[in-house]
């Protein structure tokens, strides 16, 4: 409630000082309310946050004069109100923009559309899956959940040819994930506590590079890769890196994609790994100190009239060692393969329906039923 009127109170402010001056206001948001069934568990919210849920985004941007503006963003989920932006971007030229504050950084192609109301399907490809995939505690949710929303900086900029044709980049250092001392992995939760502060004092530092060409007069196709490298824990002793690739191609309407994430993290042995681990060390005696879990997505998406058809294949993969306590292995994978449509129902109001059949490597089969409604306003 605290955190509510403090939303109140910021608004109010705003409102009251909107007639002291000039300044170009806009506002716009997105609401999805989406059903989750899974027919093959009795109780599915033993291994997913299934029934209904409802994501909701509200954003303010504020233009100060022509190359100078603010945005604010506020997000409400499963894990309730987020700061999803609150930054100023300074335009020099095209070519050279600076963002500060707390945004999402530029990686990989997904997060550029991850709002609901821009992308057909009721959840994200598993790469970036934020708690919606079946097993999510056992995974620990996906590559680089999407939006990963930080503070830091970033310098960017578009170099443009002929139509349709254009060169993008990127590089930031902001916070970067986070886990506590002797940590395994990433602990995600405290990525979006109620105070966003680093842990470590270091910032992790990424970038962004995507080449479009332009095929005609509504065709293109783009390339991109991105990268990540940093470390999460508070002596700076565990490091990671992300890496990515990605590939669209646009056909007027139609839409192919295909995307593939990668990310190496290290983790802290202990005293005694023979008591923490499940698998014994290498043939050189050793314990590996890292693991590496990689995802991809591919996705064809068309339309029909008022309807939007998705046809999905992602998957998710682990490979390293795990504590005792982990029902995964030293290499486990779940491929999911999901066919879903839209129906516009009214301008941008569109009703989603699902079916999704996730195939585990150590756990039963299971099949997930969405349906939901999405929209801007």
């Amino acid at each position: 409630m605290k955190r509510l009127a403090w939303l109140g109170a910021a608004a109010l402010a705003a409102t009251a000082a909107a007639g002291a001056d000039e300044l170009q206001r806009n506002f716009a948001g997105s609401i999805q309310a989406d059903y989750m069934a899974v027919p093959t568990e009795d109780v599915a919210r033993k291994i997913a946050f299934d029934g209904a849920t409802i994501e909701l985004s509200m954003k303010l941007a504020i233009d100060f004069g022509p190359n100078t503006s603010a945005n604010v963003k506020v997000c409400y989920a499963c894990h309730g109100f987020e700061v999803g932006m609150a930054f100023f971007d300074i335009r020099v030229a095209d070519q050279l923009n600076f963002r500060v504050g707390r945004f999402s950084p530029s990686f990989g192609e997904f997060p550029l559309r991850h709002d609901p109301a821009n992308h057909r399907t009721s959840d994200k490809p598993l790469p970036y899956d934020m708690g919606r995939m079946l097993r999510y505690q056992e995974w620990n949710e996906g590559v680089l959940p999407a939006p990963w929303v930080d503070n830091g900086l970033e310098i960017s900029g578009t170099q443009y040819f002929r139509k349709l044709t254009q060169l993008d980049y990127a590089v930031y250092a902001i916070m970067g994930p986070k886990a506590n001392a002797g940590a395994l992995d990433f602990d995600f939760v405290q990525s979006h506590t109620p105070y966003y502060l680093d842990n470590n004092s270091r910032p992790t530092v990424g970038g962004r590079l995507a080449f479009t060409l332009g095929l005609g007069e509504s065709s293109t196709a783009s390339l991109g890769a991105s990268g990540m490298y940093g470390t999460y824990d508070p002596d700076n002793k565990l490091h990671f890196l992300i890496g990515g690739a990605d590939l669209v191609l646009r056909l007027e309407t139609v839409f192919l994609r295909a995307e593939y994430l990668i990310r190496r993290t290290q983790f802290d042995l202990g005293a005694s790994p023979q008591t923490t681990f499940r698998y014994g060390p290498g043939p050189d005696g050793k314990y590996d100190d890292y693991f590496v879990k990689d995802g991809f997505y591919t996705e064809l998406e068309f339309p029909a009239g008022n309807f939007d058809f998705v046809a999905r294949w992602d998957g998710l993969r682990r490979k390293g060692n795990v504590p005792i306590s982990s029902p995964l292995r030293s290499e486990s994978i779940v491929l999911r393969y999901t066919g879903a449509l839209t129906y516009r129902v009214w301008q941008a109001l569109r009703i989603k329906l699902s079916g999704e059949f996730y195939d585990f490597s150590d756990f039963p089969d299971e099949a997930v039923i969405h349906l939901g409604l999405a929209g801007p306003f």
